[in-house]
């Protein structure tokens, strides 16, 4: 099941900096977090889905551009978010 609208907002309105902020990086990273746990639960029931698994694969890249990104700029902004969101170090 993809990201429904409410899901989405809901996801922004948690990581935004400001009202009306869709595009920074900490809102990005979290829904990029959130489509890689759907995808990775889709991929769980289906094994074969090979172009599934390249899509998250991009996903990924995405997510860890962005948070190289957001490390050179405000470090102590990403250890919050990875804290957040739950993901290693």
């Amino acid at each position: 099941m993809a990201l429904d609208v409410l899901g989405k907002k809901k996801i922004i309105k948690k990581y935004q900096l400001h009202e009306g902020d869709t595009g920074s990086p900490q809102v990005q990273i979290a829904l990029l977090t959130e489509r890689i746990a759907e995808l990775t639960r889709h991929l769980v029931k289906h094994k074969k889905d090979l172009h599934s698994r390249r899509g998250l694969l991009h996903i990924v890249g995405q997510r860890r551009k962005l948070m190289k990104y957001l490390e050179k700029t405000n470090p102590s902004s990403l250890k919050k978010l990875k804290k957040d969101l739950k993901l290693g170090k």
